[in-house]
């Protein structure tokens, strides 16, 4: 992290971040903004076709975009693959989080269409965990994988304001909160993409010139 510290303030160091979400693209933002690299998006890019996530696994789909995307780029990308896994409903929706309601559902209908099939099952049996795989890949070909993780209980109805995806109905029992209901700068400490990325941190110096 020093290495990263001590860089010219007048030679950022280009990330390309691999997504198009707004909401996504705002927290990695800004849990990044501290250091010294000049974060583009996909948005920068828009003759880039979107990279179809065929993997069985976050990370597959992370390493996927993030190779991707450095190779057609030519610039240092990071990538994740970001869900929701629910214990009751065996793991689901997981890797197709963001499709669980077809692909061009909106993030109510994602959320309504699992507060729906979650129908019937009690509280104490609500189990689920948000988790990020996030990969980062250089032009060269090297690559590393870290993982985040926040556990937490699906709510019987919509919570809060803030954030997106499935964050209203996902309740953190240490905040009394559901996801939406924490505010950004909280959100932004302790959620499972904060989580990936403050791993992805300390392991950016290896990626970066000496």
């Amino acid at each position: 992290m020093e290495a990263l510290k001590d860089r010219k303030k007048d030679a950022p160091i280009e990330l390309v971040i691999a997504t198009r979400n707004p909401g996504k693209l705002r927290e990695i933002e800004a849990i990044l903004a501290h250091l010294p690299l000049k974060l583009l998006s996909l948005e920068d890019f828009p003759d880039i076709p979107d990279v179809v996530e065929d993997g069985t696994t976050f990370a597959e789909n992370a390493g996927k975009k993030a190779s991707t995307i450095a190779r057609l780029t030519g610039r240092l990308a990071i990538a994740d693959d970001s869900g929701l896994s629910v214990k009751a409903l065996k793991g689901r929706p997981g890797i197709f989080s963001a499709r669980f309601a077809g692909n061009e559902a909106t993030d109510q209908e994602r959320y309504q269409k699992l507060l729906d099939e979650m129908l019937g099952i009690p509280d104490g049996q609500r189990q689920a965990a948000f988790v990020c795989a996030m990969a980062i890949f250089s032009p060269d070909g090297e690559t590393q994988f870290v993982e985040g993780k926040i556990q937490g209980w699906i709510t019987f109805a919509p919570q809060g304001e803030y954030g997106f995806g499935y964050d209203p109905v996902f309740f953190i029992p240490e905040f009394g909160k559901t996801m939406a209901e924490l505010e950004p700068e909280v959100k932004n400490r302790i959620s499972h993409r904060a989580r990936a990325l403050e791993k992805l941190k300390l392991i950016l110096p290896k990626f970066l010139p000496p």
